[in-house]
């Protein structure tokens, strides 16, 4: 009974701190600026940077496997 608490609670952990981390990279990606106030020249370059920084993310944690 345990082991399925423990399964669960870090399901929904990873979950959440996952989103975390995107909220994050899409705030970085704006430099703090909100998307009404970013010129559409800003708001493609703000997508690229987060699409590459979401990459990074997931590059890392699959190097963090082995």
């Amino acid at each position: 009974m345990n082991q399925i608490i423990n399964m669960v609670i870090r399901m929904v952990m990873r979950r959440v701190i996952n989103m975390g981390i995107n909220k994050g990279i899409d705030v970085a990606a704006k430099r703090g600026q909100r998307g009404e106030d970013l010129t559409p020249e800003q708001r493609q370059k703000a997508g690229e940077h987060s699409k590459r920084a979401k990459q990074a993310v997931r590059m890392s944690r699959r190097i963090g496997r082995f």
